[in-house]
């Protein structure tokens, strides 16, 4: 990995169709190896196996694996903030609506590569790495406010946007730790009752007043 944490990586971006296709054929395998074998057993030569091309194809694109991974995980953190973004658009037009929407998203988001996303991150731990994650995280939050706040009557809260962020990250961080709990929820109908319990505890907060301060004597 590189010794300049605020390095960003590049490789060459695909200008042709067939291209981009072959790039997105490396990047699926490459996911696939990873979510089976881990990232230090992941190897250009097993990539380009499971891909159907050839090696130097693969470094024609890349300069090696730092590069690949960086794809990688710039493909995953993309896939997540879409994905979000997308099942908000289409929830149910009420603040419990969008809660639930989001809470679901985000677990099922998680439950596509749960062991994926945070070895992907914890191997990219550098600077640069954690600003992307970060960047990801805060559009995220950005779609959950963006979509609850029409609905912002209903939030009983001094500050409904300060209480959206809340309300944004703490769901988030129960989701993540879900994905890397051994006990986590397995199968649809399971993801979706944990969801709606996040849902419930998300809406209780919105929805009961600030607690005063004790008076003073």
């Amino acid at each position: 990995m590189t010794d300049e944490p605020n390095h960003r990586v590049h490789y060459r971006e695909p200008r042709q169709a067939r291209s981009a296709e072959t790039l997105a054929r490396v990047l699926r395998a490459a996911e696939e190896l990873v979510s089976e074998t881990g990232l230090e057993e992941m190897t250009i030569t097993g990539v380009a196996a499971r891909a159907g091309v050839s090696v130097g194809s693969i470094y024609r694109r890349f300069e090696g694996k730092e590069q690949l991974v960086a794809a990688l995980t710039e493909r995953m953190l993309e896939r997540r903030e879409q994905y979000v973004a997308e099942r908000l658009r289409e929830a149910e037009p009420s603040l419990s609506g969008v809660m639930d929407a989001y809470a679901l998203a985000l677990l099922q988001s998680f439950a596509d590569s749960s062991s994926l996303f945070p070895e992907l991150l914890r191997a990219r731990g550098t600077a640069g790495a954690l600003e992307r994650g970060a960047r990801t995280i805060t559009e995220i939050q950005r779609y959950l406010i963006e979509a609850a706040i029409p609905y912002a009557g209903e939030i009983r809260r001094s500050d409904p946007q300060v209480a959206l962020d809340t309300v944004a990250r703490a769901v988030l961080g129960a989701c993540f730790h879900t994905s890397v709990h051994p006990d986590r929820p397995a199968g649809e109908a399971a993801l979706r009752r944990y969801a709606d319990e996040l849902g419930d505890m998300a809406i209780a907060y919105l929805r009961t007043p600030d607690r005063r301060p004790a008076a003073r004597s």
